[in-house]
């Protein structure tokens, strides 16, 4: 069956145990459960469009793989749903194919340099956000990262000032019902590790303020889980999932290092034993991978392999 031609209807047909502990409901009409249980683990699986994006499928395939490969939430990438609407796609046509095929869009990857210097790149960069976040909300997503994109280390702005600025995407988040989270990046100066981050966050003195974690950006800025279990799990929504090769130094893993979550040497379980903990909101556990192995296989293979790597890791928690 080609992807291209995925329906719904058709999509719940490769579902099957893909999916553990979920309720799908195939009333016509109806949307799939997107919060999942096992015992007190409260979580959402989600696939992050990297994962598949070097097999080039373009925008709407994506989405069709996604769900094609069980899942009902997804973590889309800005410049590929730009290049869709520039060849004359729109929103209109992303919003009825997302509601045909049952899927949430969770969060958006975008890298708006919002947290620069630079006054004009600043405000340039701040109007792009806006744009983005008003399609964002006619499609349902509520949530987009914030990234330290734009900034090295020679010139990162202070913590109190990137918390200032972070405050002030927040306040333009709420028109349109669009949290940017603040994105830790373990290479980034004053944003790679949790600490950092958080500080930021809690600076910002905004109720809507999250951070975004991962577990190869937990590695690349040396978080020692004795600082992870200090933080208020509920800070964090999203946790893109992944894994790392055992054997690496910080300094020379890639992000095209990554492995599917569960493959490799990464703390997983005692990470996410901490981020699932007395959770008021479900965790949404995105995969997000750059592997070049990956991108030569087949998309909806990967995107399967993805969902079954990251359900033996929950179903192992749950034990």
């Amino acid at each position: 069956m080609s992807y291209e031609n995925i329906s719904r209807r058709k999509v719940l047909q490769f579902i099957g145990a893909a999916t553990v502990g979920t309720a799908l409901t195939a009333t016509a009409g109806a949307v799939p459960a997107q919060t999942q249980a096992a015992g007190d683990l409260k979580f959402t699986y989600c696939l992050n469009m990297s994962t598949i994006r070097g097999q080039n499928l373009g925008f709407m395939k994506e989405l069709k793989v996604a769900a094609a490969a069980g899942f009902r939430s997804v973590e889309i990438w800005i410049d590929s749903m730009q290049q869709y609407l520039q060849n004359g796609g729109s929103i209109k046509e992303i919003k009825l194919l997302l509601d045909d095929l049952g899927l949430k869009v969770e969060d958006c990857i975008a890298f708006n340099k919002w947290i620069v210097d630079d006054e004009a790149t600043r405000t340039q960069a701040i109007e792009q956000m806006k744009k983005d976040m008003e399609m964002l909300a006619q499609l349902g997503c509520k949530r987009m990262a914030a990234t330290g994109m734009g900034t090295t280390d020679r010139d990162v702005p202070e913590l109190d000032v990137i918390a200032a600025r972070y405050r002030d995407i927040l306040v333009i988040g709420e028109t349109y019902g669009v949290v940017p989270q603040i994105e830790m990046w373990g290479f980034q100066k004053n944003l790679h590790d949790v600490a950092e981050v958080l500080y930021i966050a809690m600076k910002s003195r905004h109720r809507s303020a999250r951070v975004l974690l991962d577990v190869f950006h937990l590695y690349r800025g040396n978080t020692p889980m004795e600082t992870l279990s200090l933080m208020d799990a509920n800070a964090v929504e999203m946790f893109h999932m992944n894994d790392y090769p055992d054997g690496f130094r910080y300094q020379p893993l890639t992000d095209a290092d990554r492995i599917y979550p569960g493959d490799g040497a990464a703390p997983i379980k005692e990470t996410l034993e901490i981020l699932l903990h007395d959770r008021k909101t479900p965790l949404v556990l995105s995969c997000e991978l750059f592997n070049k192995t990956y991108y030569q296989q087949d998309a909806l293979t990967v995107a399967k392999t993805s969902l079954a790597k990251m359900t033996a890791i929950i179903e192992n928690l749950s034990r």
